[in-house]
């Protein structure tokens, strides 16, 4: 197990919500600190995928504008803001955050028969797997020769580590076993599947802004803390409602995967309801009535909430990374998103 999760994990649990945020504002209000910039960087993510090839234009159309939160490139943006500021290069490596980030969706879809994403159907629902995958493809290859063009080696080393991770996050997932499932192995998938990528965003920010080593890898620490809270809490909302998350409630647990939640109920449940559930993971199909005695148990052990406590954890993990720097703007934001995180229904 890689020493960052064993570090992880040292981490006290709080006792309660004290030291987070009681109502943190929106993301939009959050990010209205660099608003010019986002607003710059959609028009270039939408415009510069436009293809002669219809098919693509339609996929990549609806994939891009179904109301994601471009919350990755948006701390690449405030990675650079807190040295010297937003450059053409700078927008480059947001574009190529948000491209790889999107492919990663168009694979994950195929590869768990998803039915919808962001309250749309998904990709593969309307165009078929073969275009969902290309088209992942494609934004992959797009993404890396926006980054050749950035002519920055440490910048294209730190990419390539992560989405080899990334890679590595994906089969992790796909080869865990709820028999043997436990909250470190958790984490190890998490921080490779999803929270390096929001620490690879906001580190590559600060070194394209001409941040020193150890402020570049402060804010890398706060990303890879920021991105555990952010995956769990995704992982939690599964077992909430559907108009909130835009997603079937209990879908996580219908495809079998491993997430917090059901980590942990499957560590404390009692010998009688192990049995039961371990039962209704092995049925060949899992229906409503099941997802919804499953939830039942999670409220009874306190499943969901222990997860919703882990990732306030790691939120306040991820405030403490940037302690160091100065009071501005720019780490208030970084703070309230930190809080937000935790504090978000979708």
């Amino acid at each position: 197990m890689p020493d960052y999760v064993t570090a992880l994990m040292d981490v006290p649990l709080t006792k309660n919500a004290a030291t987070i945020t009681a109502q943190p504002v929106s993301l939009e209000d959050i990010l209205k600190v660099i608003s010019s910039d986002i607003e710059s960087l959609e028009s270039k993510i939408l415009g510069d995928v436009k293809t002669d090839i219809p098919l693509l234009n339609n996929v990549v159309d609806h994939i891009l504008s179904s109301g994601g939160k471009r919350l990755r490139p948006a701390l690449l943006i405030l990675g650079a803001e807190m040295f010297t500021g937003v450059n053409n290069q700078v927008m480059q490596a947001a574009q190529v955050i948000e491209y790889l980030h999107t492919a990663t969706l168009l694979h994950d879809d195929v590869v768990d028969g998803a039915e919808t994403r962001r309250n749309e159907l998904a990709v593969c629902r309307i165009w078929g797997n073969e275009a969902s995958v290309l088209s992942g493809d494609y934004l992959l290859s797009m993404a890396f020769n926006l980054l050749t063009k950035l002519r920055n080696l440490e910048v294209l080393e730190l990419m390539s580590e992560t989405t080899t991770m990334m890679a590595r996050g994906e089969l992790l997932q796909l080869t865990s076993s709820f028999e043997t499932a436990n909250e470190e192995e958790y984490l190890e998938l998490i921080i490779n599947k999803t929270a390096c990528l929001f620490a690879t965003a906001i580190k590559t920010g600060a070194i394209l802004a001409g941040a020193s080593g150890e402020s570049a890898n402060q804010l890398y620490d706060y990303g890879m803390a920021l991105g555990i809270s952010f995956q769990i809490v995704d992982d939690a909302l599964d077992y909430t409602d559907e108009k909130k998350t835009g997603k079937p409630v209990g879908g996580d647990f219908q495809e079998r995967k491993i997430t917090l939640p059901l980590s942990h109920l499957l560590g404390m449940a009692n010998v009688a309801d192990r049995k039961r559930l371990d039962s209704i993971l092995l049925m060949q199909e899992i229906e409503k009535k099941h997802i919804d005695e499953v939830i039942d148990l999670m409220n009874c052990y306190g499943s969901i909430n222990y997860a919703l406590e882990i990732s306030k954890k790691h939120s306040i993990t991820a405030k403490s990374s940037i302690a160091n720097f100065a009071e501005t703007k720019l780490k208030k934001s970084l703070i309230d998103i930190a809080d937000f995180v935790v504090s978000r229904q979708r």
